[in-house]
Parts: C-alpha cells; structure tokens; sequence
C-alpha cells in the first residue's frame, strides 16, 4: 500500500494554553488501554492458534472414526463436501490470480492485498465445511491415501494461519517501504502459495479416486 504523505500543519499561531482549572488532570482512558490481541500480530499468537487446529484435526479424526451416519446423511455430506471444496479452492484460485496479476504489473500490491483480503471468509468457510462433512463420510484413515488427505487438510490450515500473517507483514511494509516488499517477503509469498495449491489439489485427486471407487 503506498505510503500517506505526511500532513504539514497549517497552524502559525501556537494555541492558547487552557486556564489551569479546565486543564485534564488524568490522561484519556484510551490512551493507556491495551490493544486487543489479535490472531495475526505474532508468531506465538499463530503458533497458539496452529496448536490448536492440531487438537482440534485430531479430534475430528477420533469423531470421524466412531460416527456412523446412515445412507441419506452420507449423500447430503457428500453434497456439502464437494461444494465447499469447490467454495474454497475456487476462492484460493481466485486469491492466487490477484497475486499473479501483481506480479505482471496489472494491479499495484494494495490492490492485490485489498482482494485478497474479502477472500479469507469463503477460503475458511470452504475448509471449515469440508472438515465438517468428512465427518460423515466414513472416512478410513488406515487407508494411505485417506490419511495423506487428513494430513493434506491439516497443512492447508496452518498454512492458511501464517498466510494471514504475511499478508499483515506485506501490508505493513507497504505502508512504510515504497518500493514494494521485500525479497524475503516475495520467497515467502511464493512459498505459501505453492504449499496451498499442492494441498489442494492433492486433497481434491484423492477426493475423487475414493469416491469412484
């Protein structure tokens, strides 16, 4: 995002000082109030939120294994998992085309990390269903291929974790730097992008082998 040019103040006059009775006699309360914690301002807060998508990918792997759903639920989940891994790979497509536009020289970097931005909700909300769904779905995960995909699954929430990540960093380097991110910025870019397209084609060719056969 380009650098806001600095605002040159208008005033010549100093202000009058205020009489000393109307004077503040504590600071503002926001002023010494913390900020929120927020998901992506540290790698400990995504480290913590990664851990916890481990305990969260392992117990829907304990639940998927004792659930049995009968006929009717098995079609419905089925339904709902092909569509939201189309909700969510069709998103990260999307995400990834703005990312190439700007590497062209299409879009400028604001433009791409303002897109992209509106994407994080279908991106989730596409993963999100498709863990969910596979719950009903009597997956085996002593099966080879089912376990890559469980693992696959896992990967592409993580990497989704440090993703937001990066796009704050790239964001808040933008601000400050008007010659673009960085080289270990770009080399992270990139490899974020190439973990997220392998997962989910990965996940999307084992998808549809379990379910021709």
């Amino acid at each position: 995002m380009a650098a806001l040019p600095s605002e040159s103040s208008l005033t010549v006059v100093p202000p009058l000082r205020a009489p000393r009775a109307l004077r503040p006699t504590t600071a503002p309360a926001g002023r010494h109030a913390r900020r929120k914690l927020g998901l992506y301002d540290s790698w400990r807060t995504v480290g913590a939120a990664g851990a916890a998508v481990c305990v969260a990918w392992a117990a829907a792997v304990w639940v998927a294994m004792h659930l049995q759903a009968d006929a009717s639920l098995h079609s419905v989940a089925l339904f709902v998992h092909l569509s939201t891994l189309v909700l969510g790979f069709g998103a990260v497509l999307v995400a990834d085309y703005w990312g190439l536009l700007w590497m062209t020289g299409r879009c400028t970097l604001t433009e791409a990390l303002s897109s992209t931005s509106r994407l994080h909700v279908p991106i989730w909300a596409g993963l999100a269903g498709l863990v969910f769904s596979g719950l009903f779905l009597h997956p085996n995960p002593f099966a080879t291929p089912t376990l890559i995909k469980m693992v696959l699954v896992l990967v592409l929430t993580l990497n989704g974790l440090q993703a937001g990540l990066l796009d704050r960093r790239m964001a808040e380097q933008a601000e400050r730097r008007a010659g673009g991110p960085t080289n270990a910025l770009l080399a992270w870019g990139g490899a974020t992008a190439v973990i997220s397209q392998i997962c989910w084609w990965g996940a999307v060719i084992i998808g549809f082998r379990n379910s021709t056969r």
